[in-house]
């Protein structure tokens, strides 16, 4: 659910784009970050912890901690709750610490 109204607030949403998130369609806008349309697609559950496998979700939202790490587009450990949405991309929900790839 996204808030489309507010009495103060401005939303400028940007374009809307469609991403995958383990493999499925999601809808976001360009403004938003992934962690926003997640969220607004009803995703709570962003990975598991490293050691003890416990769910995650949003924490902070301003990048300081690693509550949403997932991996994007192929790259592992990236903070999707400061990183816009894009055209086409790919988030995967990651468990434990990721596979860093060397590409």
């Amino acid at each position: 659910m996204r808030i489309e109204n507010h009495p103060i607030l401005n939303f400028e949403r940007g374009e809307k784009v469609t991403f995958f998130y383990n493999g499925k369609e999601i809808e976001g806008y360009t403004n938003e970050t992934i962690v926003d349309a997640l969220h607004a697609a009803g995703i709570r559950k962003l990975g598991t912890s490293p050691e003890l496998h416990r769910p995650r979700g949003l924490f902070c939202a301003i990048g300081n901690c690693s509550s949403c790490f997932m991996t994007v587009d192929g790259q592992a450990n990236m903070r999707v709750c400061v990183i816009k949405c894009r055209e086409g991309m790919k988030v995967e929900e990651q468990h434990g610490r990721g596979v860093v790839r060397y590409d």
